[in-house]
């Protein structure tokens, strides 16, 4: 399944990042809800358990969901949990735990049928959407790491998958707000980090969305506020869309402000 070997790329570039970094530096703060870089790698690590618990099934993931969404519903944050349940791991240790299960969690995917089903705390998704859905949190968590580390990420076309559940989730961004989603869809035309341009929707002059593909992906997850970027929007739907874009699961989730999510100089 070439979403897994995506995945698997995606994790190897954050994994080059950090490869020098001392367990001092996983303790820097991040422009993301102010976790730090072990909350980030101890939370794709702890998903990443959860998607390969998901192959085993359903009795197997409502187990180990159990105790995460009672934290939830109590109210408890996510890191809280996240860190009790791996035992504190932090640093180095960290950094290693969670590249080896990278890999073995690519190579479980990689040997899944695409259109099978796999458990997840909402409905199930099929197996090529779980491993996408690994890729999208990997590069956008990814992208705080990168931004507090003052370091330029390196993007390849296999933002394309990232970029499909941006659009996909078109009608969630409004349902998971209590709203009813505008028609038409918006027409979204976006230049690829090679060059290709990738196109989706029926064409109008009136309501559409255009520019580089990275920023669109970095909008759909919250990564940078449309204001930041600079994508063409026009009309109505398409300004309402991009001013809380939003394609992961979980409540509503407003997107970052203007300027508050930035590489450091």
């Amino acid at each position: 399944m070439q979403q897994a070997s995506d995945f698997r790329e995606e994790s190897l570039t954050l994994k080059t990042l950090i490869a020098d970094l001392d367990d001092a530096a996983f303790e820097k703060t991040t422009q993301f809800k102010s976790w730090t870089i072990n909350d980030v790698f101890r939370h794709l690590h702890f998903w990443n358990k959860a998607v390969m618990i998901a192959t085993e099934g359903d009795n197997a993931f409502a187990a180990f969901f159990e105790g995460v969404g009672a934290h939830m519903l109590k109210g408890g944050l996510l890191p809280e949990y996240e860190k009790a349940y791996l035992d504190g791991l932090s640093g180095g240790a960290l950094r290693e735990a969670w590249a080896s299960l990278v890999d073995e969690t690519a190579g479980a995917y990689a040997a899944l049928d695409p259109s099978s089903r796999v458990p997840w705390a909402g409905p199930s998704m099929s197996a090529r959407s779980a491993i996408s859905a690994r890729q999208m949190e990997t590069w956008a968590h990814g992208q705080e790491v990168f931004d507090v580390l003052g370091a330029d990420r390196e993007e390849h076309d296999r933002i394309r998958n990232i970029v499909v559940l941006g659009i996909n989730t078109f009608g969630w961004t409004f349902k998971v707000r209590g709203e009813t989603p505008p028609e038409p869809m918006p027409f979204v035309s976006l230049v690829s980090p090679s060059g290709e341009v990738w196109t989706y929707g029926e064409s109008q002059q009136s309501n559409f969305i255009q520019g580089d593909a990275v920023e669109f992906a970095q909008v759909v997850t919250q990564t940078r506020n449309i204001g930041d970027t600079s994508l063409t929007v026009v009309g109505d739907p398409a300004s309402d869309w991009m001013s809380k874009a939003q394609c992961f699961a979980g409540g509503a989730n407003p997107p970052p402000e203007k300027g508050s999510r930035f590489k450091a100089g």
